[in-house]
């Protein structure tokens, strides 16, 4: 290890990761795009951390590269960030500051940020890149259970985001400013009642236009309620989280366009059980509703802010089709892991249109008139995975095929 080579023993960590993704669609739901694509993935990042006792320095390289797009492929600054540090930053920790069984930890500069649930707050780690930001976090870990998370945070915009570049694979600084600062707190504690963990969220957005980098002007306070009871073999497990979005938001990109207000709503609903057997079985019956705008006179479109998508829904990348806007979708998912090497789950959810005048999720499919009804159709979505090598070499391969509804055909 290279640890034990500079004489730093355990103090210093350098893992690092390289990641080769190949992914088809045929049948694009998204307008714009060619129906059929391909698309080759590759990531690579070097982390390194060295901890002086209760001081931590550490960094992190991003290589987010993809081949095989041209103008019609749907590829973005998801896909594509060419070197780049998306963690350098300063951590001091302490060790029960308030007493036996507290810990206290700040952390400062540029790094990765993942909160609660991370429907709002992730680093995505299935999508190519991921997100970073700049600025200060402090977490505090008190007695029985109860933990806090305050943050002020710039979160970064990915660079070069213009089509040429991003298919060229072009290397350029990434850039935050205070024209998008996201700021706020999370406190949860376990066990509350009945093995239940309580968490509430509180997240604020702050957009206004930049040079040559117009904008919605985004001002939302989003306030979240989370119970969540973990998987146990041969017990019920759950979740319940509740978001509400209020705030303002400007009806298009035009510095004259006007200013809405924002009245919007999120919920994610889950019941599961974890059976006894082999391969650990796992069924769960879930619900997300996320609200669309009605073109009433409060914008009503949710926004999942800097959250992932994968764990609940399907995968980013080609498909990229669903997410947490103007959705009402119930389903069904059984996870199996038949050892220590070995996991799957296969999945199926039936898609509406909270708003039948709104795009549907991340589709940019719309009908502004309504006549085409809310039902998007249905969704299958499959992972198998596999650790060739324990701990050093997994393969994965993931499948969604999408039914469509008469609102996307």
């Amino acid at each position: 290890m290279l640890a034990d080579v500079l004489g730093a023993g355990d103090a210093l960590r350098v893992p690092g990761s390289v990641r080769a993704r190949y992914e088809a669609i045929d049948g694009q739901v998204r307008p714009g795009f060619e129906a059929e694509s391909d698309l080759v993935n590759l990531r690579t990042t070097v982390f390194a951390e060295y901890d002086f006792g209760g001081l931590r320095v550490g960094g992190e390289l991003y290589d987010s590269r993809a081949y095989g797009g041209d103008m019609r492929t749907p590829i973005s600054t998801n896909e594509v960030n060419t070197a780049e540090l998306v963690q350098a930053y300063v951590a001091a920790d302490w060790s029960a500051p308030f007493g036996a069984g507290t810990h206290a930890s700040v952390q400062a500069g540029r790094f990765l940020m993942n909160l609660g649930s991370r429907r709002l707050v992730a680093a995505d780690d299935y999508r190519n890149t991921t997100n970073s930001y700049t600025g200060v976090r402090a977490d505090l870990t008190a007695r029985d259970g109860v933990k806090a998370t305050a943050f002020y945070v710039l979160p970064q915009v990915r660079l070069p985001d213009d089509l040429p570049s991003v298919l060229d694979n072009r290397t350029r600084t990434d850039r935050e400013s205070d024209d998008l600062v996201l700021f706020g707190g999370l406190v949860s504690k376990a066990n509350a009642f009945a093995g239940l963990m309580v968490e509430g969220t509180y997240v604020r957005l702050e957009e206004q236009d930049a040079p040559g980098r117009p904008t919605r002007n985004r001002s939302l306070d989003t306030y979240g309620a989370r119970l969540i009871r973990d998987p146990k073999p041969g017990a019920l497990d759950g979740e319940v989280e509740v978001l509400r979005q209020t705030g303002s938001i400007r009806s298009g990109l035009g510095p004259s366009d006007r200013m809405l207000d924002v009245s919007a709503e999120f919920v994610h609903a889950d019941v599961g059980y974890s059976f006894r057997s082999a391969w650990a079985p796992h069924v769960v019956a879930e619900f997300d509703y996320a609200s669309g705008d009605d073109g009433a006179a409060s914008y009503g479109r949710f926004d999942t802010l800097f959250g992932m998508r994968r764990a609940d829904f399907a995968p980013a990348g080609l498909y990229n089709a669903v997410s947490r806007s103007n959705l009402v979708s119930p389903g069904l998912r059984l996870e199996v892991t038949p050892n220590r090497r070995w996991d799957a789950f296969v999945s199926g959810r039936l898609m509406w249109l909270a708003s039948d005048l709104d795009s549907f999720a991340t589709t940019g499919v719309r009908d502004p008139l309504g006549r085409s009804g809310d039902d998007a159709g249905g969704q299958i979505d499959a992972r198998v995975r596999w650790w060739v090598v324990p701990d050093r070499l997994r393969f994965e391969a993931d499948g969604v095929w999408l039914s469509k509804g008469s609102f996307l055909r």
